[in-house]
């Protein structure tokens, strides 16, 4: 069926609720918009779902959420009655209808005869991760879009290592879904009446406790000064009670939380585009910040996966510090610490996103510790540490990637902001004991190792006029890359598409240079948008700066002459 076909049959369809039928037709004179919606299937890739909830095919609706459920539920299905008693934990977060779609997603799997655990309310995604390890459940499911505006939502599926699918699962659900044919054939029972043949059970504050003792238990240093300010913010997300209860149970006595971020708002009203990678993100936190006079700012996006933090300098001034600098930072300190207990694993590995920086390789190195790059995404990097699980090949310390989320040791397989935060304020309070900051302490590292600076640019291409010009950019660079920049040499290209380096085939384009410099260029996985990532190397701040804007420049120029 074209768009408009699939367009009528909701709207004809006895299957659909009128609320939807409703909704669409309020756009049938909107040809485009219907198109939008219905150009495609919403794709399940190898996290599983996300996009603007509303009515059709490409949005996020209880109906693409049954959906996809039933193709998972098959795919357990498959692996026998053992792995359908095993069941399926599901955690959701504050959006709008994360809580309706996670009872869906149970109502659907008890259908087919298979255990749900479902959390009591809200919680972080990181927490699923643990939950799917604890209970030892065949896979999980948590509904968030991360940190996406407040139109967005997802579902993203979970394997028992308690990390997201990789491609071999991803591909058996999707054929699960496709097979499946016409929505009415999708099981689903009474959400009561799960509850009451056992096969849909509540759990909550018990996992929470082994949670924050086990993260309590990866702290790297008691020598810190734990009346360290620090303003922390949720975002009105999922962190506030996991993340406050930790640093308290830490013994920090002065963490103050920004107060119209606290509680949940699937509106994100005081921040708008909730994601504290985002320096605006921080507006309200460094207001409190100069209120309280805080050492360091902490944020988590909505779904607690991801953290990034703020320094005060000493002109009382807040400094973001980005993903591949507390990445740094954080893999300095734990290797610093644990090489003076004489706890550094002969065999242990840090592992780092494609386009995540070199810095902390480099530090890496100084403790013989190896640095492994995946494709860009947890489900690669926790990925590993499931192989070392099988291997022993190595011994999996810390991963991260420059987009703010990292995970210390392996109680979860997934970014973890409740312990980088943990980690982060530990950090921060360790240096302050010694007299400096995460600030000063940065710049002492790029003194020893050299200035490793890096720019992000995103561009929005929204629609399918959108999609077909980021295909076009991603043709060109790939027929035609730019050989020189300035005095900087090309002197290999790296494509993903390939398979050139042993991880799986993705669209991404790397582009290495003479003096260290590099650049990246991928479309995103999960927001309609193309990434340039740019880094640099230089003997000082001005050359590592220089060399970005030249980059910046010729990589920009190219793109814009591609319409």
């Amino acid at each position: 069926m074209d768009f408009l076909e699939k367009y009528n049959y909701w709207i004809n369809s006895e299957y659909f609720d009128e609320e939807t039928k409703k909704e669409l037709e309020s756009i049938k004179d909107d040809k485009g918009e219907i198109e939008d919606r219905f150009h495609k299937d919403l794709t399940f890739g190898t996290a599983g779902l996300r996009g603007k909830i509303g009515a059709g095919t490409n949005r996020m609706n209880r109906y693409t959420v049954s959906l996809a459920t039933q193709g998972l539920a098959n795919t357990i299905k498959k692996r026998g009655k053992e792995a359908m008693e095993r069941g399926v934990a599901i955690a959701y977060d504050v959006r709008h209808f994360s809580k309706e779609f996670s009872k869906i997603a149970a109502r659907v799997l008890a259908a087919n005869g298979i255990k749900v655990y479902l959390f009591d309310d809200i919680r972080p995604t990181p927490l699923l991760s643990y939950t799917i390890r604890e209970l030892n459940t065949i896979s999980g499911i948590v509904i968030t879009a991360s940190h996406n505006p407040k139109d967005y939502n997802g579902y993203k599926v979970y394997w028992e290592e308690g990390s997201q699918i990789l491609d071999d699962v991803a591909v058996e659900i999707l054929n699960n879904i496709n097979d499946i044919g016409d929505f009415s054939n999708i099981n689903i029972i009474d959400f009561e009446e799960g509850i009451g043949r056992g096969l849909i059970q509540y759990i909550g504050k018990e996992i929470d406790d082994k949670y924050v003792e086990e993260i309590k238990g990866l702290r790297i240093s008691d020598d810190i000064d734990r009346g360290i300010r620090i303003v922390y913010t949720p975002l009105n997300g999922t962190g506030n009670e996991l993340v406050r209860r930790v640093l308290r149970e830490r013994g920090f006595t002065q963490v103050y939380v920004v107060k119209e971020q606290e509680k949940p708002d699937p509106d994100f009203t005081t921040v708008g585009y909730p994601n504290p990678e985002d320096v605006k993100a921080f507006e309200y936190a460094k207001n409190y910040g100069k209120e309280k006079d805080a050492d360091i700012l902490i944020a988590t996006d909505p779904d607690c996966d991801r953290v990034a933090c703020m320094v005060k300098n000493h002109e009382g001034e807040y400094v973001f510090l980005n993903g591949n600098q507390t990445g740094a930072l954080l893999v300095d300190y734990i290797l610093s610490n644990r090489a003076e207990k004489g706890d550094v694993p002969g065999n242990g590995a840090i592992v780092k996103s494609i386009v995540t920086g070199d810095l902390s390789k480099t530090i890496a190195e100084d403790y013989n510790i190896t640095t492994i790059e995946t494709l860009t995404g947890f489900k690669h990097i926790c990925g590993k540490a499931n192989e070392f699980d099988r291997t022993k090949e190595h011994t999996f310390i810390f991963g991260y990637e420059e987009s703010i989320g990292y995970v210390y040791s392996t109680i979860v397989r997934d970014k973890d902001g409740v312990i980088s935060s943990m980690l982060i304020a530990e950090m921060a309070a360790y240096y302050k004991k010694k007299g400096i900051t995460l600030l000063e302490r940065v710049e002492e590292l790029y003194e020893k190792y050299g200035y490793y600076l890096d720019k992000l640019i995103s561009l929005v291409l929204e629609g399918v006029e959108g999609q077909e010009r980021i295909k076009r950019i991603m043709n060109s660079f790939r027929s035609f890359p730019i050989t020189t920049i300035e005095d900087m040499k090309l002197i290999k290209t790296i494509d993903y598409l390939k398979d050139q380096t042993g991880n799986p085939k993705s669209d991404v384009l790397k582009y290495l240079f003479d003096d260290g410099s590099w650049y990246a260029i991928r479309p995103s996985g999960t927001e309609p948008k193309i990434k340039i990532y740019i880094y640099s190397k230089g003997k000082n701040r001005e050359l590592a700066e220089h060399k970005i804007k030249c980059i910046e420049k010729a990589t920009i120029e190219r793109i814009e002459s591609i319409k």
